[in-house]
């Protein structure tokens, strides 16, 4: 009827739709402000190494340790991570999936893009992105929403069997798509082992 769908377009639900709207464009302008920073940075990276850069490296396993919450220290505790990193690329980018959880109670499952950035054949920089579905929170730290996007960079010496070891800074937000986006900050230690070593192929 015409009573309900007026209803369903009061004042109050058309600026909750409205505020939405402002949030998303508001990620989707993060976004856009990252993906430019990642081009500026396939531009030097470009510069810098385009007579030294080494062979194709294969898929990774990457794991991680290191401080969650280690910047605002509301909710502070030990995060460890597991990735899949693969060698197939788009463009640039390579997709990775990664899982996440923080002792304090804060568990992450997502999927991205990243980029390698060869300096010489033993620095290799790594800025990524990633929406992650998000589990936990509690009084001292809740990040307000179900999806997360982590923006990372990291730094690391590639080993002589192309294996890595880096050191990573991460950002978790809900790009304002939620009631508030305290955000939280980890540094981390990675170790990314070559599957084809792994599994000897």
């Amino acid at each position: 009827s015409l009573q309900g769908l007026a209803s369903s377009f009061s004042p109050s639900k058309v600026l909750i739709m409205i505020d939405k709207a402002i949030n998303l464009s508001r990620a989707l302008t993060k976004v856009v402000a990252f993906a430019s920073a990642i081009a500026a940075l396939c531009v030097v990276g470009a510069a810098v190494a385009q007579d030294t850069k080494p062979s194709e490296d294969p898929d990774f396993l990457s794991l991680a340790v290191g401080a969650f919450d280690f910047n605002r220290q509301k909710d502070e505790g030990v995060e460890g991570r597991i990735e899949y990193r693969s060698e197939k690329k788009l463009i640039f980018f390579k997709p990775f999936g990664a899982l996440g959880h923080a002792t304090s109670g804060h568990t992450f499952v997502g999927a991205g893009v990243l980029i390698d950035l060869y300096f010489g054949r033993r620095i290799v920089v790594t800025p990524s992105f990633a929406p992650h579905i998000y589990v936990g929170g509690d009084d001292d730290l809740d990040l307000d929403y179900p999806l997360e996007f982590r923006s990372q960079l990291e730094v690391a010496y590639r080993l002589d069997d192309r294996s890595r070891l880096g050191l990573a800074v991460s950002h978790y937000s809900n790009a304002s798509l939620g009631d508030t986006n305290p955000g939280t900050e980890s540094a981390m230690l990675y170790y990314s082992l070559p599957l084809e070593g792994l599994f000897g192929r």
